[in-house]
């Protein structure tokens, strides 16, 4: 059963479990007493919110937002629903089931509005991330087809320069690498489809929480590099162990349900010749891999 179908039998079977409360209630009141004005109004009202709430749940990914728009939208059509059945069906003032659906409206417009203050701070934070995404491409042409970062060709150029600064201040960046844990098994299990996935959802991540200065590049495979001019050793640690969080804390889902990815990383001042800088960070990141 597709996600469309299933999303519109639960919001049908909604409005159809108020309907039936009302029908096991109370009479109907005869067609000349009803106020087609409020049943349009009311009744409109449920259908559009129940509109809504169907093109936010099959438009965005799940998650709290999403949950809140949905949420505040489906209890707005419960409530608005239940007041378009007042109008039809003689249900005595004084019945609690009725008063609770009725209040629903008020709440929805509360949890409505709730998620939009959410999605706001959402779409600030794609807007920062885009915002970064357009440096990386006006600053920094992109190679890598699945990433669109800048290769380790370009990464070497950079070191370069970022060296020769050193020897010119006497100040100092730090050059971070990173590595996805049991890749290979991600690759395995998932298919590679699924595995650059994973590497584009890294890479946005790592982006979305560097600083304006800091380099992203894919270095090789599932491996990221990240020079971060002006900052020392122990301040970069700090920021790649902050970077390792976010991406581990990511609810990343592949074909067959949720894919777990955490991270690992060496770091070292960005000094001295490229090639032996990024050897010396790789033969660290490998025995890290063989102790693990």
């Amino acid at each position: 059963m597709s996600t469309l179908i299933r999303h519109v039998l639960l919001i049908a079977g909604l409005l159809g479990a108020v309907v039936f409360l009302f029908t096991s209630a109370g009479p109907a009141i005869p067609l000349g007493q009803w106020d087609l004005v409020d049943i349009a109004s009311e009744g409109g009202t449920a259908l559009l919110a129940a509109l809504w709430c169907l093109l936010v749940l099959t438009s965005r990914p799940d998650g709290v937002v999403t949950r809140l728009l949905a949420g505040g939208l489906a209890c707005i059509m419960l409530g608005s629903w239940a007041d378009c059945l007042d109008e039809v069906f003689d249900v005595e003032k004084a019945a609690m089931w009725d008063n609770v659906l009725e209040s629903l409206l008020p709440l929805g417009m509360l949890i409505l509005t709730v998620g939009m203050v959410y999605w706001r701070r959402e779409q600030a934070t794609l807007s920062d991330h885009m915002r970064k995404r357009e440096r990386l491409f006006r600053n920094h042409r992109p190679f890598d087809r699945i990433t669109q970062l800048a290769d380790a060709a370009y990464l070497r150029a950079q070191l370069h320069i970022e060296s020769k600064r050193c020897k010119v201040d006497g100040g100092g960046g730090s050059l971070v690498l990173f590595d996805i844990d049991a890749f290979h098994r991600i690759n395995r299990e998932h298919g590679q489809p699924e595995g650059d996935r994973v590497l584009q959802a890294v890479a946005h991540m790592l982006l979305l929480n560097l600083r304006n200065d800091d380099l992203l590049c894919r270095y090789a495979g599932d491996r990221f590099a990240v020079l971060m001019p002006g900052l020392a050793e122990p301040d970069a640690r700090a920021a790649a162990e902050h970077l390792c969080r976010m991406v581990s804390s990511m609810r990343h889902h592949g074909p067959t349900g949720r894919v777990d990815i955490t991270l690992r990383h060496g770091c070292a001042p960005a000094r001295g010749a490229p090639d032996a800088l990024l050897a010396a960070l790789c033969r660290q990141m490998d025995r890290r891999m063989d102790a693990v």
